[in-house]
């Protein structure tokens, strides 16, 4: 009945807005290690244990289960000794192998079965009358060993032959970051469609007029924004630059001496007794914001976010600095990095850019992040009422839309605030990849109250998306596990694209559902 409706409801709707356009397939750096792990008290982390019982419910998870955390670091050790570490591996090979290590537990096939499957181990006899076969093949030239060209040609064929069979199946073409953020236009990927080229004229066209339509701008914006006009389009709807073209450089100029004159005037007082704690909490979250790219590793970039959201965080006293916010300054300063880099942001050395040039991203990403918690401060400020009540009007949202998820959660226990607390707190941040989490506010910036009221909707359906997954999963230990580590990490612009479309329905459909979430 509900994918009955969904048809019905495209078929009928000719207003709305955006359109889904393909996306080449990307790989992307694993889920954030910081995600914390739990293990029944009686269980040791190690691979001949995964048959435990599992709890079926969140009381008797709670009894049986210890944090992660203490568990001892030997233990840990015990837990990656049985395997070669990851770090060790090859990229190639530490995701193909994780991908063979799924299809297996997927197929239920056993470490036993494997181990039955592979040749029996050759006997020193063996081995002795194969040296001797492989030494008549060589020729000793100059006092070295040189195969023969018959066994060169076997193992040229035997290459080719590999070769051919990877190149038979399907392969996600690995993009740079910022090449696979919005467009395939850069960095290796393919060209701009017509189609394409014809959108990023119509930006041009728009960001040149005198006074620029914002309405129109947001229009266009919805299906996501070129990357070469991005950064300019971001600060203008973000509420940052004026839509008067000629009073933006006066504007850009006067609010950048600004931020560094609240570095002047706040940032030495970190050190002072009444600010410490809450510098030394910046100071601790900021090398765990995406730890797996390398940009944000830099100490340059770094230091750029500790003082962001220092000052940011004493001239709001009202809520202050609260985990999660370190998150929020990431797409921002991607976005406003990307106009002046044209190859891999990712790994992109920031210290090679000119000090002004840095100086200058760093104070738009200051503003417009401070435009967006403008409008979500009840998010951060004491017991943050903004996000209980967002979970709140998730979990009524979901009973209307999908009965069945609805009550699946409530037969096993499983609270909203356990999972979606992240996702209200962090804007999907931590399940979605960095790609993703931009063309997403491509649309957010575009629709109105985006950040505050349409990601509501975005939760529901990102929920609804894995509906199936969701009902298989018959305890509550399983459901909590699954719902903190979607699998999103190939998603690129089609899946965030139909994500968007299906926020957009619920939205059109559902808008007076939570009535205490619209006061």
């Amino acid at each position: 009945m509900a994918t009955e409706n969904r048809i019905n409801f495209w078929r009928r709707n000719a207003k709305v807005p955006g359109s889904v356009q393909p996306v080449y397939g990307a790989q992307h750096p694993p889920l954030d290690p910081r995600l914390r792990r739990t293990y029944p008290k009686d269980i040791k982390p190690k691979f001949n244990n995964l048959k435990s019982k599992k709890a079926s419910s969140f009381h008797e998870f709670a009894r049986s289960t210890n944090d992660a955390w203490d568990i001892d670091d030997e233990e840990d050790e015990d837990f990656l000794g049985t395997h070669a570490p990851i770090s060790s591996l090859p990229s190639g090979l530490h995701s193909t192998s994780m991908q063979n290590q799924q299809q297996q537990n997927q197929a239920g096939v056993t470490e036993t079965e494997v181990s039955h499957r592979l040749p029996a181990p050759r006997t020193e006899a063996q081995n002795l009358q194969d040296a001797q076969e492989e030494d008549t093949d060589c020729e000793h030239v100059n006092g070295k060993v040189v195969k023969s060209s018959s066994d060169a040609h076997l193992n040229a064929s035997s290459v080719r032959s590999t070769l051919q069979k990877q190149h038979t199946l399907p392969v996600r073409p690995i993009i740079p970051l910022v090449a696979r953020i919005s467009d395939q236009n850069a960095s290796g990927a393919p060209p701009m469609t017509v189609r394409e080229k014809s959108r990023l004229d119509k930006f041009k066209q728009l960001l040149a007029n005198p006074n620029t339509d914002l309405e129109e701008l947001r229009k266009h914006s919805w299906s996501g924004i070129p990357r070469e006009v991005r950064p300019i389009t971001w600060r203008l709807l973000s509420g940052y630059l004026p839509a008067n073209k000629e009073r933006r450089e006066l504007v850009l100029k006067r609010k950048r001496e600004e931020y560094f004159g609240f570095i002047e005037q706040y940032y030495h007082s970190r050190t002072d007794e009444h600010y410490k704690d809450t510098y030394r909490q910046i100071h601790i979250d900021i090398p765990r914001t995406n730890p797996l790219i390398p940009l944000f590793q830099q100490p340059v970039v770094q230091e750029v976010f500790e003082r962001i959201l220092f000052i940011w965080a004493i001239r709001h006293p009202a809520s202050g600095y609260v985990q999660g916010i370190n998150d929020l300054v990431t797409p921002f300063f991607v976005v406003f990095l990307s106009e002046f880099v044209t190859e891999d942001v990712e790994n992109f050395d920031v210290a090679a850019l000119p000090l002004d040039t840095q100086r200058n991203i760093e104070a738009d990403s200051f503003w417009c992040m401070s435009k967006l918690l403008d409008g979500i401060q009840d998010n951060y400020t004491f017991a943050q009422p903004g996000i209980q009540n967002k979970v709140k009007a998730l979990e009524e949202l979901v009973s209307r839309i999908d009965e069945d998820i609805h009550n699946h959660f409530k037969k096993y226990e499983v609270e909203y605030l356990q999972f979606a607390f992240r996702w209200m707190n962090n804007l999907l941040m931590r399940e979605l990849p960095l790609r993703c989490t931009i063309r997403l506010w491509d649309t957010y910036q575009a629709e109105a109250e985006g950040f505050s009221h349409f990601h509501l909707y975005v939760c529901a359906a990102f929920l609804i998306e894995w509906r199936k997954e969701i009902l298989s999963m018959v305890d509550f230990q399983g459901l909590l596990m699954l719902l903190q580590n979607l699998p999103t990490i190939h998603w690129g612009n089609e899946e965030v694209g139909l994500l968007l479309a299906e926020a957009y329905r619920l939205k059109y459909m559902f808008a007076d559902a939570p009535s205490h979430y619209k006061r």
